[in-house]
Formats: C-alpha cells, structure tokens, sequence
C-alpha cells in the first residue's frame, strides 16, 4: 500500500477559546470569510495538465452507500465495474471520512469545509413545507470557490441545505444550475410529483396520482450529462448528490430483473402505500428489498459509466478529475439489509453512528496522466475537499478545518496530517467522536452524560472497534477526552448540551 507522504507534517486544526462569549454568527464570519491563506494552506502544488485550461471538476456523492457496497471495496453479491474502473485507474483512500453520519451536515462539512463541532448545519432540522434549515449566506463555500475561478457550477440530485428561496438555496449558494430534490424528506420517494428545476418546481406528469413513470433519479442524470454537453467549452463544477442507494428501496423494472430471486428469501417491507403525503417522505413497501437495493447500484454504477464516457466523447477525460464517495455508512431503513450484504465491510455501526462504519466511507480519485494507480491509507476528512480543490484551481483558502490533500493526488511529498478529526451527532441522544492517529474515541448519550468516560479503540489493529482500550492507555484516553470538549463552539441553533462545554 503506497504511503502518499514520505515527510510528514503535523497541522495543528484550529480551536476555540470557549471562555469568549462569542456567537457561531460572529465567529464563521471571522474564520471563513478571510480571503488570506492560513499557515498549513500556503503551499501551492504544482502539477502539469495536457493544456492551460483549468480542470473540470466532478464530485459524484452517493446517498448512504457503506464503505463495503463497492465491489473495489470488498462487495461479492453484486458488481460495480464501472466504479471500479476508476478505483482501478486512479486513486482509491482506504481513511476517508465523510463530514458526518447522516446527510445534511455532512453535505454541510463538504461546502463549508468545516466539521461538526463548526460548521453550520450540525443536523437534519426540517422546515414545512419543504426544505431544510439553511446555510448561511455568510460563509465562502465549495461552489462560490469555483465561481469566483470562473467556473461554470452544477447541482444534479438531493440538495437538502435549504429550502427553496432560502439563504440555503443551491442558486444563492454559489450554483448557476441546480436540478433535482430541494428536500431530502422528499427524496424519500423515486416517483415524486415534482423536481426542481433551477428556481421552478416542475410537475412530473408521468408521476401524478399512482402513476410511476417517470424514476427521479434517471431524469436528473439527463440533466447533468447535458451540464457537461452545455459547458464543455469552459471550465465547470459538476457537483452529483445522486439519492441512490438511500431509502426507499425501488428501482425500474429492466434493473430488478437482473437480480430477483438472487438473494434468497427476501423479508417484505411493509412501508406507506397510500395517502396524500405518499410522495413527501413515508417509504413505500417492497416486497424483494435486497433485489431492489443491488438494482439501484447496478444503475448508480451504470450513470458514473455514462458520465465518464460522456467525458471521453467530448475529449475532457486528460483535463477532468472525478471524485466518486458517499455522504455517510449504509442505512437501515426502508427493508435495507446492510448485513446481508455486509455493506460496512470489517467496519462495526451504520448510518447515525459514529463508529466508523457510520462515518469512514469509500472515495476515489480519477484523473487519466495526472493521477497515478494507487491506494492511499492517508488520513482524509470531507472538510479537507475544499481546501483540496481551491488548492488545484489557485484560488485563496479560507481558515477553516480541513487541510489540502492535493500533494495525495499527485504523489507528491510533504502531505500535511491532521492532528485531528472530530465529529459530532445531534440525534439517538447525542454522540461524539475524535480520531487521533492510531487512536479512536467515541461517546454515546452525551445528553444524559457529556462527561462520561468515553470508548477507546486502537485501529491499527482492531479496525472493527471491538476492544475497548481505555484502561490501558488512560493518557491518551484523557487527551481523547479534553478534545471532545474544545473541538467545537456551541450553536444556538443545533443544541448539543452547550453549558458542559465551559472551559473548567
């Protein structure tokens, strides 16, 4: 396994002085609004590229697929050759980390390039009648990066950062095209009544009433494979939060012939069949689940095909870099069976856990002459996608959390560590984890206790976070500890027992 830095540098993350009464407002102004390059960012890697023309960039987000749900990553029951070819050709990470274990604030860690204990959006907060709980418009995102570069930029899937007209909307976020799910509530459901297109909710007549004839996400990928016919001529951000594998479990017929009856007996789910509401988030049944799962990656895999062969059509494929992951472990809902698939592969928890088979994800990194074949067991967060990106397109980067993984990319020496990762979760009574090294630590029910002892687990050799070693290393248990206390600011809008955070 290639080490991707033969000199190793530690950066320290900034903290927060928890004494100062400061508010989140206040305090992302100051630390994201700065054009100036901090310390670990101000080192430009130089790269060559066939012309002057900046890079595409294309960023395909899965919708909870677990680290083993890629047949690179160890999936037997099914195949997902045209991923693979990228892991094959390009760079697969084995330590990736997604922002967060559940899908807004992850999404909102990947555009802020800020982790949970920062970052704006800590949670899945719903807004009626459709929409999230919005971005900010105070913060120098991953879209507005490019814009200011000159890009042409692209939302194609679920959005779920704000609702339509918000502060938080895809087009008052740095996207000149955005087409899909503004909810994520309401892509809950494949056959919706309507997408939004740019500012416009548009009606899918093949989807009124009972009808199904019209599948989601195969109309949004028409929308982004013309993203690219459109803007080929210029430089552009296709940014791709496709909504498979994520529940309800359905497919189109021509996918579930392929892989019905080929699982065994399937356990029916008995989802929401009826009603107005049908549409607007309840699952509906499925009567073969584990069939309709493989089917939506067999056509998950299908569309990153067909966008890599649109980018070699068009002669894009030397100049165009694809990063395919996913926002956070397999999930559970909807008849899913992640066992049965071992879609966490050796790792141990699912979505909403912040065990790492909640949180440590797939990513690949494909770019034909610039990119060499490898794996890479460096140590990556999704805040570290901005820095990494503004770093490839020389655009200032912002004091934030993550950390350039260019020199990864390219091979390159002097790839800067983190000396820390840190995740929050504001759901199933309040969780934390710190990842340190070799070292891990995780704290469930921090609303009843946010003082009790955490776990501690040593992935170098127990990658599964099966042996609890907090006897037998208690400083490094106590440093755990102290981190969980100082990696993060309260947010008067996603509480997470604020008052146990006070300096002591």
């Amino acid at each position: 396994m290639r080490k991707d830095n033969k000199t190793v540098k530690k950066n320290h993350t900034f903290t927060y002085n928890l004494l100062v009464p400061i508010t989140l407002g206040i305090l992302l102004l100051y630390s994201c609004g700065s054009d100036s390059k901090n310390a670990k960012t101000d080192r430009k890697v130089e790269y060559s590229r066939a012309n002057t023309q900046l890079p595409n960039i294309i960023y395909i987000l899965a919708d909870d697929a677990g680290y083993g749900d890629l047949s690179c990553y160890g999936q037997t029951k099914f195949k997902t050759p045209n991923i693979d070819a990228l892991a094959r050709d390009g760079l697969r990470f084995t330590n990736h980390y997604s922002g967060s274990t559940v899908c807004a604030p992850s999404r909102s860690v990947l555009f802020t390039g800020l982790h949970t204990g920062h970052t704006p959006i800590r949670g899945n907060k719903e807004v009626r009648p459709e929409g999230q709980y919005p971005l900010p418009d105070t913060l120098t995102n991953l879209a507005q990066i490019f814009k200011k570069a000159g890009y042409a930029t692209g939302a194609f899937g679920k959005w779920g950062l704000g609702f339509p007209g918000s502060t938080g909307d895809p087009l008052n976020q740095g996207f000149d095209r955005f087409y899909g799910y503004n909810c994520q509530r309401f892509g809950h459901n494949y056959y919706p009544y309507h997408l939004w297109d740019d500012g416009d909710s548009v009606i899918i007549e093949a989807n009124q009433g009972s009808k199904t004839g019209a599948f989601a996400p195969q109309l949004i990928h028409q929308q982004a494979l013309a993203f690219i016919e459109k803007n080929q001529d210029t430089p552009f951000f296709l940014f791709v939060p496709t909504i498979i594998p994520h529940a309800e479990l359905v497919a189109p017929e021509a996918y579930m012939e392929e892989f019905r009856g080929k699982f065994g007996k399937e356990q029916p789910y008995q989802g929401v069949d009826e009603g107005e509401n049908f549409r607007q988030g309840p699952y509906q049944s499925q009567s073969e689940p584990r069939a309709a799962f493989a089917a939506m990656i067999k056509l998950l895999d299908q569309q990153v095909g067909e966008i890599v062969q649109k980018i070699e059509d068009l002669g894009l494929s030397e100049n165009t870099l694809i990063i395919f992951t996913s926002d956070n472990g397999p999930h559970l809902e909807g008849g899913a069976d992640p066992d049965y698939f071992d879609s966490n592969g050796p790792l141990r928890g699912y979505k909403r856990d912040l065990y790492e088979g909640g949180i440590r994800v797939p990513m690949i990194a494909y770019w034909p002459k610039t990119i060499q074949p490898a794996v890479s067991d460096h140590v990556s967060a999704f805040w570290d996608v901005l820095p990494t990106l503004a770093d490839l397109i020389d655009q200032p980067i912002p004091r934030l959390d993550g950390i350039s993984f260019l020199p990864t990319l390219l091979g390159k020496d002097e790839q800067l560590e983190h000396e820390y990762l840190y995740w929050e979760f504001h759901e199933k009574g309040g969780r934390q984890a710190v990842r340190k090294g070799q070292f891990k630590a995780v704290r469930y029910e921090v609303f009843k206790n946010p003082n009790s002892v955490p776990e501690l687990y040593d992935l170098s050799s127990d990658i599964g976070e099966q042996h609890n070693v907090a006897e037998i290393h208690p400083g490094v248990l106590k440093e755990m500890d102290s981190l969980m206390h100082i990696a993060r600011i309260p947010s008067e809008i996603f509480k997470f027992g604020d008052e146990a955070y006070i300096a002591k």
